[in-house]
């Protein structure tokens, strides 16, 4: 692995280590060298979580299998910032070596907007969300239901990301456009 910064100065400790092997038995897979920060949440369906190696998950992360069939999975050297939301009722599936900054927020499903019944009555609609390899997500930006995000991509701090991100593209804004192409 890199000598990256992060990682270089976390303090692994007995604490850390029980909480990995807590969340080793819990999960339905676990890599070697994943980092699980205090006061972290790993909700409803833990075994439809998996995790691989040297990842980080920050504390105050919230990551959420929501129903039964629903999978989330975090791919190695990824980073979950602080207070970061992850919930799947269908599928959120992020790659390798990506950043994802504090306060980001991954939902893949949304309520129905019928009006000719209760909205507390509808059903939720939900598609997957994809992140691909070494992919920055900027602080408190919100990846919503069906966006697949490419290799190398880039989302600006405060964006809404409503529909898909080519490779090495840079979207922001509300709704996300693209602003630029990594050099």
């Amino acid at each position: 692995m890199k000598n990256q910064q992060l990682r270089k100065h976390l303090k692994r400790s007995l604490r850390t280590m029980l909480r990995y092997q807590w969340q080793k038995w819990r999960l339905s897979s676990v890599g070697p060298g994943v980092y699980f920060d205090k006061n972290i949440e790993i909700q409803r369906y833990p075994k439809n979580v998996s995790i691989d190696e040297n990842a980080v998950i920050k504390e105050g992360s919230r990551i959420c299998a929501c129903n039964e069939t629903a999978l989330v999975h975090i791919g190695k050297n990824t980073t979950v910032g602080f207070h970061t939301f992850l919930f799947a009722s269908e599928s959120i599936k992020i790659g390798d070596d990506c950043l994802i900054a504090p306060f980001v927020y991954l939902v893949d499903s949304d309520h129905s907007i019928d009006k000719a019944s209760l909205i507390n009555q509808q059903p939720n609609v939900t598609a997957p969300i994809t992140i691909g390899n070494d992919v920055w997500l900027g602080t408190g930006c919100k990846i919503l239901k069906g966006v697949t995000i490419g290799d190398g991509a880039i989302i600006a701090a405060g964006a809404v990301v409503n529909s898909d991100v080519g490779p090495y593209e840079i979207h922001g804004g509300i709704p996300a456009k693209k602003i630029s192409e990594r050099k």
